[in-house]
Formats: structure tokens, sequence, C-alpha cells
């Protein structure tokens, strides 16, 4: 469907448990999530965690039983708050170093979602009961160390935002970058055809669009093969 089209509507539902809403302030209120918000495609809420925690200090973490370093999350906030604003259609995903890897398939996964409740980890993790009794699915967006889930849950809301009909304005451009068709993109070029003595490839002058087809999808596959052979 061309760019200018009317989309069908729908919104997708994301609610953002997190001790730390502050972060959201800005990288959500910005480019595509903000126009998505603004046209009603994206419903977006963040919720203090420390709102279901009714202690005077409003304590969401302790030591974890049997001693090691560091604090984890308790169960009765986050218990709390998924149980509040949980509904029948909600997927509850944790974010943290130990799941699943997020990749491209998975955000097109989550873009049929009605409802995603991230919750966002810190400290040293969640208390296991939380996992088990809790979560559909728990999520990570690198083999690496994060000082909280913020950022990675601000990854997986714009990967997932940019999928949704119409949010792009043109679909089609969703199916063309990388990791779309499990390759990396092809090179792109734009004006001027010839710069500093580098000229951009005959075949994408040619105007030939099977032939351009045909060269792109070779290229994304030796660019693939020299950069993420993982995935091939």
């Amino acid at each position: 469907m061309p760019a200018g089209a009317d989309y069908p509507q729908r919104q997708m539902k994301v609610d953002v448990l997190t001790l730390f809403p502050g972060m959201f302030a800005g990288p959500l209120d910005e480019s595509i999530i903000k126009r998505a918000r603004d046209t009603g495609r994206l419903d977006l809420a963040v919720h203090n965690l420390r709102d279901y925690a009714h202690d005077r200090h409003k304590t969401v973490d302790d030591r974890p039983f049997g001693g090691g370093p560091g604090m984890l999350l308790k169960p009765e906030p986050i218990f709390e708050a998924v149980e509040d604003l949980a509904r029948a259609n909600t997927r509850v995903i944790l974010v943290s170093p130990s799941g699943r890897p997020f990749n491209q398939a998975v955000a097109r996964e989550l873009a049929g979602a009605e409802h995603l409740l991230l919750v966002s980890g810190h400290y040293e993790g969640f208390d296991e009961r939380i996992r088990g009794e809790l979560a559909d699915d728990e999520l990570s967006i690198g083999d690496y160390v994060l000082t909280n889930g913020g950022l990675p849950v601000m990854v997986i809301i714009d990967a997932v935002t940019r999928l949704l009909p119409g949010v792009l304005g043109d679909d089609e451009s969703t199916r063309e970058e990388s990791f779309s068709q499990g390759l990396l993109e092809y090179p792109q070029y734009t004006r001027p055809a010839e710069f500093r003595g580098m000229k951009v490839p005959e075949i994408l002058l040619s105007g030939n669009h099977a032939e351009i087809a045909r060269w792109r999808a070779e290229q994304s596959l030796v660019r693939t093969q020299a950069r993420r052979p993982d995935l091939l």
C-alpha cells in the first residue's frame, strides 16, 4: 500500500513497568514513536514499580536467600502491578539478560499482539516466582549487561512499533530492510551518480527492475556471508 494511503486502524497497547520512568521521557516522545502515539496506533504508558510497594520506604528489592551479591526484585510489588495492569489479551514480558534473544523475527511476532506489558529488570534480576507464575516470555537484546532494563525496553518498543500497519507510512519499507528476509540489507546509493570518483553501480541506473532485484539479492547474500555468517 503506497505512502499516504489509508491503513486499517489498529492500536497496540504497551505498558512498561520500571523503577526509572524518567528514562523514557525523550526517546519515546520523538520521531516515529511520537507519530505512532499521536495517531493513536500506539497507546503507551510507563508505570513506576515503587507505586506498588506499600511500606514507608517503597521497597521493591531484597537480598537473595542463600547469600550472594546484589539484590533481587521482590515478588509482591510486581505481582500486584501485573495483576492491576494485565488483561485477558496481555502478553507479560520480562526484559533481562536471561531472556531469549530479541531479533527481527521476535519483533514481528510481538507486533501482532494487542497488549504488551514489559517489565524492566534491575539489580541482580527477578525473584524466580515472578518468572514461573507471571511471565509469558523473557527477552534479552544482547549478550552484555546494562545498568537496568530501561534501554532494552525502549529498543523493543521501537522495533515493534515501526512494524505496526501504517506507522512508517509505506509498509513496503519494512520488507526490504536488514533482517526482514533473514539477511543483511543490500548496498544502497543516492545522487550524485558519481562522487569523488566513486560511481554508483551501473545496474542501478539501468532501469531494469528484474536485474536490479537480482543484483540486490546477490549483494545481500554476499554482505551477510562476510559480516554475519551466523544468519545463514
